[in-house]
């Protein structure tokens, strides 16, 4: 199974938190790296995007449907996103839309067996795979890729 977990982009300050909204700056991080994936994904891919405004707005710059997952709210815990993901079992990628500090605690938990606070840039997806191999399963990054290098 991918699992490609896309932080949202640069988001506003000082608006309550589940409103904020992208900065201009954040609507083109998000159009650059939305095009990038769309170019990238099956077309069988799951999309789940928190319902905060700025992650519904990086959604949506990939142009293809997603599901809004209440689970994925700021302030989600690791296990929150695998379970919405389906993790290990999906049969198809699957993108989360989210948050810090959750999304690093999801990639360092799958890479290095326990939650640490690993920053993922804003904008930024981190690209993991599961592998499984003679009877045993293991996590691989396929790409880390942040919007300026698009």
């Amino acid at each position: 199974m991918d699992l490609i977990l896309w932080r949202h982009a640069e988001a506003e300050i000082g608006a309550a938190d589940f409103d904020r909204r992208l900065t201009a700056k954040g609507i083109r991080q998000a159009q650059r790296m939305g095009a990038w994936l769309d170019s990238r994904l099956p077309d069988k891919s799951r999309i789940l995007a928190s319902p905060a405004e700025r992650a519904q707005q990086t959604a949506r710059s990939i142009n293809r449907k997603f599901k809004t997952i209440d689970e994925l709210a700021p302030g989600a815990s690791a296990a929150a996103v695998l379970a919405a993901a389906k993790w290990p079992d999906a049969r198809e990628p699957v993108v989360i839309v989210g948050h810090q500090p959750t999304l690093g605690m999801v990639a360092a938990f799958l890479l290095g067996g326990e939650e640490a606070p690993w920053s993922i840039r804003k904008a930024a997806i981190w690209w993991l795979t599961n592998r499984e191999r003679e009877g045993s399963s293991s996590v691989a990054i396929r790409c880390v890729m942040a919007p300026e290098f698009l």
